[in-house]
């Protein structure tokens, strides 16, 4: 038998090298590279899960026929959003998130919710015994879930095709592995092929695949790169585990788009899906509070209303501090700049610490103006009108510019009951239609004398 050779690789961008590197050379990460067996006259790499013919030639792109791809119902609506409209079959999913955030209970939530479709959930991490328990806090139709807890891939393939399942949950791909590799398990190489050959298998059965994996310290996905090319759609599950607010986002998706966002509520008998979170993110007590302005946020395609909450005091300790919670904290130290050059408020000597209620990180860059709201009323100790909402993206010389789709932003506060929206001067729309009153900003001190007024 030929001897193994080994080899070393980038886990974060798959950069190969015959020796251990402490920072690679193509992206400059550190601590990045691990060890690899690689079988001589084999490759270990992607398989060819894709049926290639020999025979094929290449057509005219007129000459293609464009047809649309069958889509199963996850009967998870907020799922399917963020699917882009359902799950595909034959597709490859990889999920991801932080321990103990809520993967596999998403997973076994939405495997319960099938009804009469037969599903598979294969776990390496936890006992079929672990499993029944999860299932019954759940507490869901399971009559058709099939579970097993298994680590070899080549068993649970078997399983596979002995159950014939409609969907499979692979939990987690980091625990399994597969005996064509000589590696332990959840290293680069049994990561790496066990992913091809699940694809290769959901491609040629016509099964979709949901495979769980985990994330290292950064944040990313664990495992190399290369993961992430293999799957036809890549989900981050994010939250705060002390906070009861869950975030599906798609990083990637072959069949859909990327911009859709899904929103889930932890509870003791599961997830809970939140069709409208602008009324769950608003608090009701916010009335005569100084420090809180209302945003109108757009994450993805889906417009909500989001909660700012700042508190300006005097530094304590001679040196200020800025803190932020669900916001950018370079974006916050520009905005102060702003609110300090343009506007003439002196922050030097005071702490600003900023919070995005409900546990919510927003990178939308329309709540500036809402920012620098709720830190004007915190500065100034003065509440500002609890019936008044704002948008606008806020520029280096204090214009308010404008942002897209204004017009779901001022439908979504008019349909939570606010007054009036403050919105960006520049912005070209028919405001008679709206019932709420639409103010025009040009800039932020017009913002402010329209707040501090009312």
């Amino acid at each position: 038998m030929a001897k193994p050779s080994i080899q070393y690789v980038c886990s974060s961008c798959g950069a190969k090298a015959p020796q251990m590197l402490g920072r690679c050379p193509v992206c400059g990460e550190w601590g990045t590279y691990e060890e690899e067996v690689q079988e001589t006259g084999r490759n270990i790499g992607i398989s060819k899960y894709r049926n290639i013919d020999k025979k094929n030639t290449p057509k005219r792109l007129q000459e293609v026929e464009a047809t649309e791809e069958m889509r199963m119902d996850m009967r998870n609506g907020e799922l399917n959003r963020v699917l882009g409209g359902g799950l595909v079959p034959g597709s490859l999913v990889l999920l991801g998130g932080e321990p103990g955030i809520g993967k596999s209970t998403l997973a076994l939530q939405v495997l319960m919710q099938q009804g009469e479709r037969r599903t598979f959930y294969a776990s390496g991490e936890e006992s079929v015994r672990q499993l029944k328990l999860r299932a019954e806090r759940i507490a869901g139709n399971a009559e058709n879930l099939y579970i097993s807890s298994e680590t070899s891939l080549e068993r649970i393939l078997e399983q596979v095709k002995e159950i014939e399942p409609e969907i499979v949950v692979i939990d987690s791909i980091q625990t399994i592995g597969t005996e064509a590799v000589e590696a332990t398990i959840g290293s680069l190489s049994q990561v790496r092929e066990c992913a091809a050959r699940i694809m290769e298998f959901a491609k040629t059965r016509n099964i979709p695949f949901i495979i769980i994996g985990h994330i290292n310290k950064e944040g990313s996905l664990a495992g190399p790169k290369v993961l992430e090319h293999i799957v036809d759609t890549v989900l981050q599950f994010e939250g705060d585990q002390h906070n009861m607010y869950r975030i599906l986002r798609a990083q990637k998706n072959r069949f859909g788009s990327t911009s859709e966002l899904g929103i889930y509520e932890m509870r003791g008998d599961g997830l809970r899906e939140v069709t409208n979170p602008s009324e769950l993110l608003l608090s009701t007590s916010r009335e005569g509070l100084s420090g809180i302005s209302i945003a109108a946020a757009v994450e993805g395609v889906r417009p909500f209303l989001i909660e700012v909450q700042a508190l300006v005091s005097s530094a304590a300790y001679g040196t200020p501090q800025r803190a932020s919670t669900g916001f950018d904290g370079r974006r916050l130290n520009m905005l102060l700049a702003v609110l300090e050059k343009r506007i003439g408020f002196k922050l030097l000597q005071k702490d600003v610490f900023l919070n995005i209620a409900g546990g919510l990180r927003v990178q939308d860059p329309a709540i500036d103006l809402a920012v620098l709201a709720a830190v004007l009323s915190s500065n100034m100790d003065i509440a500002l009108d609890a019936g008044t909402c704002l948008c606008g993206e806020v520029g280096l010389a204090g214009e308010i510019r404008p942002v897209n789709r204004i017009e779901q932003r001022i439908a979504e506060a008019q349909k939570l009951g606010f007054r009036r929206i403050l919105i960006p001067a520049e912005q070209k729309l028919d405001t008679k239609r709206f019932r709420i009153e639409v103010l025009p900003v040009q800039r932020v001190t017009d913002a402010f004398r329209i707040l501090i007024k009312s």
